[in-house]
């Protein structure tokens, strides 16, 4: 109900490509295109096809959009520096008077460079020591590499998200796990790959998520000082608190398995990509590979055409890497996000102003209704207390 229409048709698309078209027709194939023997979950199989075409899907709308960040935001930065030298005196001097008091307020209060500076060091020298002791198979000489061009990622993400307000954070680890896999080898690739991926994507997401919170500190003149130790206190908590839920979840739930009710299809997504970078193609069934060129090309073409074509063409283009979502997950997803963008449309006919102010507290009670049962229900499993009834649709 909070998406757009776009993401929930986008979905419904992807839904019916893949489990009303694709899926059927390549399971037609067992015994041609891949093996009658294997498991269900094996990469060989059908299940391989799911992964692997989903996987370009999100690497092409994410290559894209990486890219036309990048330049956007090397772009402007170019002009930005040239109009600095000609006249920021003069920009100064033309800026409104609340504008001039948000600046005076915020850099008020900065925060010294050597702290950042400092900081950044020392929690490096931690992370080198700490992470390939939990981590074996990554090199504490891959962190240290990490470690240097982590700044400079950051950078960029952040401006970008600046100008786009789009955090790449993932498709920076993206490269990441890429490198690391092909750089790392056959017998430790996988989880170096996964691990290195984790440190870039943290360090330059918290990066771009701080900068956020500074102009939000800006716009309302609150102190830069009290919002940096507001992250601070939020992350030690956070340190605490995630393994804690997590450890939950872990043995409460079969978390990660397919027919699952927890099937963290993105754990799959990026062990995958690891598998491909450590293995290259031969990792693929049989003429996925075709079908994976295919995808991709579809996915950049897509925000091709949506960035080049007018307004009212573009913004009726699926978007690919929600597209991906029910390849893997499953088409249910799909259908139970429509039925909230069918009943949010149908409101806004009936009465738009109060379909407007009433739908994010609906969907928010949603959330909230079935987040906060997870906890009982997390109690009930630890319980081994199975449900008195059991529903379920099989084939007829």
């Amino acid at each position: 109900m909070i998406v757009s229409h776009l993401v929930n048709i986008s979905l419904l698309l992807g839904a019916v490509l893949s489990y009303g078209v694709m899926w059927p027709l390549i399971g037609h194939l067992k015994g041609e295109w891949f093996p009658n023997n294997v498991e269900e979950s094996s990469m060989r199989s059908l299940y391989g096809y799911k992964v692997f075409i989903s996987v370009a899907l999100i690497l092409g709308d994410g290559l894209y959009n990486f890219i036309k960040i990048m330049s956007l935001t090397l772009i402007n930065i170019h002009g930005k520096i040239r109009k600095k030298n000609h006249n920021s005196d003069a920009n100064e001097q033309d800026k409104p008077l609340e504008d001039l008091k948000q600046n005076e307020l915020f850099l008020r209060e900065t925060i010294p460079m050597w702290i950042g500076v400092v900081g950044y060091i020392v929690f490096a020298i931690l992370s080198i020591i700490v992470v390939p002791i939990i981590f074996p198979q990554l090199k504490w000489y891959y962190v240290v590499v990490a470690y240097i061009l982590a700044p400079s990622l950051a950078f960029c993400n952040a401006y970008g998200a600046g100008l786009t307000d789009m955090n790449m954070a993932y498709n920076y680890g993206k490269v990441a796990l890429f490198v690391l896999a092909a750089l790392s080898g056959k017998e430790d690739g996988v989880v170096a790959a996964l691990a290195g991926c984790g440190i870039i994507k943290s360090v330059v997401s918290v990066a771009c998520i701080l900068m956020q919170d500074f102009k939000t500190a800006h716009l309302t003149c609150t102190s830069p000082r009290a919002m940096f130790l507001s992250q601070v206190i939020g992350t030690t908590i956070g340190c605490m608190v995630t393994p804690l839920s997590f450890f939950l979840y872990y043995r409460a739930f079969d978390i990660g398995n397919p027919n699952g009710e927890f099937k963290a299809p993105y754990a799959l997504i990026y062990r995958n990509m690891a598998i491909l970078g450590v293995e290259g193609f031969s990792a693929l069934p049989h003429h996925c590979l075709q079908l994976c060129y295919g995808f991709f090309a579809f996915a950049v073409a897509v925000n091709l055409v949506r960035d080049i074509s007018p307004k009212n063409v573009g913004q009726w283009l699926p978007l690919p890497m929600v597209m991906a979502v029910p390849f893997l997950v499953g088409a249910y997803f799909a259908f139970d996000m429509c039925i909230g963008s069918l009943i949010v449309f149908a409101w806004q006919k009936v009465n738009t102003k109060k379909a407007e102010v009433m739908v994010p507290a609906v969907a928010s009670g949603l959330i909230c209704g079935e987040g906060l049962w997870t906890l009982p229900a997390a109690i009930l499993a630890l319980a081994k207390i199975k449900p008195p009834i059991c529903m379920q649709f099989v084939q007829a």
